[in-house]
């Protein structure tokens, strides 16, 4: 499967070490098999930074097989439960793999709402339940990036 990072530079080896902590689906390398996700996610790099480079990578299929992975096919009840508690710091599961929807500005708007304790969690779900979702998948430890995923090239924007 071919996937993309957006960045403000070109990432050849990619790491879990650099990535923040309190984020939808944890610390891990996060990546996205939609290339214009990947386009417009790197475009905020171009204003702060000057540069937005999209890396092109070749995720083995075998990943998905032999590691522990969570997907998560829409804005359900337990996707928003599990980013808040990886947004809280709270999560303690051993997934290597996760997989499922964005929190973009119109969502993520709807899951502060629901983390600030300003609308429940039935109105935040109503909400979520007419956003399409984008993809992203989050690969958590290093062993599975250096086993699985393979650099194959770069794009500047």
């Amino acid at each position: 499967m071919i996937v993309y990072h957006g960045s403000y530079i070109e990432i050849p080896k990619p790491d879990v070490a650099h990535s923040r902590v309190n984020v939808d689906f944890g610390r891990g390398f996060y990546i996205t098999p939609l290339l214009e996700q990947a386009r417009k996610w790197c475009l905020k790099f171009k204003v702060k930074k000057g540069t937005a480079v999209v890396s092109e990578y070749e995720l083995d299929d075998a990943a998905f097989e032999k590691c522990k992975v969570l997907h998560f096919n829409d804005y359900s009840e337990e996707w928003l439960e599990f980013v808040m508690d990886c947004r809280r710091g709270n999560d303690k599961t051993d997934y290597e793999i996760i997989i499922g929807g964005v929190a973009n500005d119109k969502v993520f708007n709807t899951v502060e709402l629901f983390f600030d304790g300003l609308i429940d969690k039935t109105e935040a779900l109503k909400r979520l339940k007419y956003e399409k979702p984008n993809l992203q998948i989050a690969v958590r430890t290093q062993e599975v990036l250096n086993k699985y995923m393979h650099f194959e090239r770069s794009e500047c924007l």
